[in-house]
């Protein structure tokens, strides 16, 4: 892959970035944002053509206080419309059996169980929304990055071995995502995120871990998110990648 960018910067689709050559050393000057915005758009795109070659598997864990709440894996890959696939892998979970059927009674005792489900329910919903808001991060999107430079929300920094660049306000206000790349390996080095769900009182944090495959096709090893206000921890995986049969 060519790049005449200043500095060759990989983006994944569907939680994977592509290693990228680096065209010039990063040792003098950061490259512009302009530089930088062209170099991340143009390889999203060669990064999301590469990877519909692949399918894989990703599993995703939710817990709360530490404790397992679900696990989901799914099996992954572009559909010949180009759009992201995701299929359930396995049978799904069986339903628990209704509670409350003989135990509860009558009045109070069966409108505690009533308030205890629907305690239960908000926070399923909320662990919900927290795997749900990894995906609004990872992976980057295009437009969004263009949106965030034009507004001036774009800052191109040296932090060797590398560079670093950063996104204030880029899908909600006072949010942060930052992208590291190192220059010398020519590898995308981690992806962060400072971010909240309903409230800014619900901070997340995000942060990726980046593998590659056998023929250099880097993607998302693991992303972990932590909502630290609801002890809520999600985990998003990816393994299993092997070439798509058409």
């Amino acid at each position: 892959m060519k790049t005449n960018q200043a500095v060759a910067l990989a983006v994944i689709a569907t939680g994977v970035l592509a290693l990228l050559p680096v065209a010039r050393a990063v040792a003098q000057a950061p490259p512009t944002p302009d530089e930088m915005v062209g170099a991340l758009k143009q390889n999203l795109a060669e990064s999301q053509k590469r990877l519909r070659q692949y399918e894989w598997v990703e599993t995703t864990t939710i817990s709360l206080k530490g404790e397992q709440k679900s696990r989901k894996q799914q099996r992954v890959y572009y559909g010949a419309d180009g759009k992201l696939t995701k299929l359930p892998v396995g049978d799904p979970p069986a339903q628990q059996a209704a509670q409350g059927g003989g135990r509860g009674g009558r009045g109070g005792g069966r409108l505690k169980e009533q308030v205890v489900e629907n305690k239960k329910d908000e926070m399923a919903e909320y662990m919900e929304k927290s795997a749900a808001l990894i995906h609004l991060y990872v992976p980057p999107n295009p437009e969004q990055i263009q949106k965030a430079k034009d507004a001036g929300n774009m800052a191109v920094r040296q932090q060797p071995p590398g560079v670093r660049v950063e996104f204030k306000n880029y899908l909600q206000p006072n949010d942060l995502m930052a992208i590291d790349v190192d220059a010398k390996a020519a590898l995308l080095s981690a992806l962060s995120v400072q971010t909240y769900l309903e409230k800014q009182e619900d901070a997340v944090t995000l942060n990726v871990r980046f593998g590659a495959l056998a023929d250099g096709t880097s993607y998302t090893v693991q992303t972990n998110l932590d909502v630290k206000a609801k002890n809520i921890a999600v985990v998003v995986a990816n393994s299993g990648h092997r070439p798509l049969a058409r």
